[in-house]
């Protein structure tokens, strides 16, 4: 009776919608023999990890508020008080770490295999928009927990930001919504990562699924059967017919043993390690602190640490660019030929060499020291308009003032954030002593600061300060000073 029921509801559901029979084809495509094996699982398990992430990412939003100040305390109520809701979290990061190693090798297997020769030119391209996002996805990700580690790391991604010659500034702009690191940096990751990448990767997705469909899933890359363009599509339709057989059951059932398996492994690392962070409120006063990225970004935080500063910029500027542009032209200019890795060994080399330096460069990261500097954005040296004729007192709080990275929310000669006011003349409006006050206590939207300077800092820094004032307007006094005199 129930089976009956349910064949009648897909009926009526099938007369209307008429999806049955695309999908019943799609689900007995012949593929080769040789492909359904062990090797081709790691495609599906990135789509079983995209759906996990979805999931968790929808009721993770019903809770998280997008907020300055409530977004690090939405996640303690997640950890601490909402019933298995650190154990959402946990499914979520770990869940993400999975998904780019799963498509980290998924792209490795697809460049052993040949896999990106003709016909699957654009399955590659498409494969390669596809992990870009996956790492834009764990970046906005990571700043949304907006912790210690999430704040200063987006302060590096600024600093890298801004160095781009011409448009560095108005790129800072973009990607913080601003000048400083503020609520609306917080909104805009949040629209990034919960409307914008998602809604991508779903168009890329199904674009993706549907050339597999269409094209078929690359054969075992047997050593001598080599790719022309003129015969391959024959050839590869005489395969599938002779010695084919139907993605379901047969494929199917090992990419569904495989998910289930590293879904398996998702789940015990979110119940035995638990969820990331956060692990400290965003303070911007804590300067001295060391950010961390999280695991899959670590191999690029040694590399910039390791390498000379004056060789830092050209290898964010240029580095990045090179290799997706590499990525991007191989199956351009290698789309025939032999498929097998057997048959190409530089490709074999070029895998070894890249998982070996990946991994070495991971594992110094994990003590590799904070790089690059931040002197692209919130420590741009003071102008040389404000350093002339200044005692050598003065001089070092200007040393403070960049050292400190006052500028991310005041301005100077022009340059600087926007959040506090600007301190070209700044010596007319407050006296020494308020000067002082101000840095040491805080007031209004400015933190206080005495933890964080010595006290021949916080002289020095004032001393500077009190020299910021027009040619033509004298520095403010104490009235009741001059009073008495």
């Amino acid at each position: 009776m129930l089976m009956r029921l349910i064949r009648t509801l897909l009926g009526w559901f099938d007369q209307r919608l008429q999806l049955g029979k695309p999908m019943g084809e799609a689900m007995t495509h012949p593929v080769p023999r040789s492909s359904a094996s062990w090797a081709y699982v790691f495609g599906s398990a990135s789509l079983t990890l995209l759906m996990l992430q979805f999931a968790t990412g929808i009721c993770l939003a019903m809770v998280y508020v997008p907020s300055a100040d409530e977004a690090w305390n939405s996640l303690q109520v997640l950890n601490q008080q909402q019933t298995f809701g650190w154990y959402l979290r946990a499914l979520h990061g770990w869940g993400s770490n999975f998904m780019v190693a799963m498509v980290l090798v998924h792209m490795i297997q697809v460049f052993l295999f040949g896999a990106f020769k003709y016909p699957r030119e654009l399955t590659w391209i498409v494969g390669v928009f596809l992990l870009l996002m996956t790492l834009g996805m764990a970046f906005t990700g990571q700043v949304l927990r907006f912790d210690q580690d999430s704040y200063w790391g987006l302060g590096i991604g600024a600093s890298i930001m801004g160095r781009v010659p011409v448009f560095g500034a108005a790129l800072v702009k973009l990607m913080l919504g601003g000048p400083i690191i503020a609520g609306e940096t917080l909104s805009r990751f949040f629209a990034i990562h919960v409307f914008i990448v998602p809604g991508a990767l779903i168009g890329f997705v199904g674009l993706h699924l549907l050339m597999v469909l269409k094209l078929g899933v690359n054969e075992w890359p047997a050593p001598g059967r080599v790719v022309r363009r003129e015969t391959y599509l024959k050839e590869y339709h005489e395969l599938t017919h002779r010695d084919g057989v139907p993605f379901v059951p047969d494929a199917f059932r090992k990419d569904l043993v495989f998910s289930g398996l590293v879904l398996f492994a998702v789940a015990t690392c979110a119940a035995v390690f638990g969820p990331y962070g956060p692990n400290g409120a965003p303070d911007p006063t804590v300067v001295q602190t060391v950010p961390a990225p999280d695991f899959f970004f670590l191999w690029l935080y040694a590399a910039l640490a390791l390498l000379p500063p004056n060789m830092e910029t050209f290898l964010l500027l240029v580095g990045p660019v090179v290799g997706i542009g590499i990525l991007l032209a191989l199956p351009l200019v290698s789309g025939t030929g032999e498929k097998s890795w057997r048959r190409r060994p530089m490709a074999v080399l070029v895998v070894l060499l890249s998982v070996i330096s990946l991994t070495a460069l991971t594992k110094l990261g994990l003590h590799a020291p904070w790089s690059p500097i931040m002197n692209a954005w919130s420590s741009t040296p003071v102008p040389d308009e404000f350093l002339k004729g200044r005692s050598p007192l003065e001089l070092q709080g200007a040393v403070v003032l960049q050292a400190k990275q006052c500028r991310n929310c005041h301005a100077l000669g022009g340059l600087g954030g926007q959040r506090g006011p600007a301190l070209d003349s700044v010596a007319t409006r407050l006296t020494g002593d308020q000067l002082f006050r101000q840095v040491l206590q805080g007031g209004g939207n400015m933190p206080a600061y005495g933890k964080n300077l010595s006290p021949p800092e916080a002289t020095a820094l004032v001393a500077f300060l009190k020299t910021l004032h027009p040619k033509d307007e004298r520095p403010a006094v104490d009235a009741s000073l001059v009073g008495a005199r």
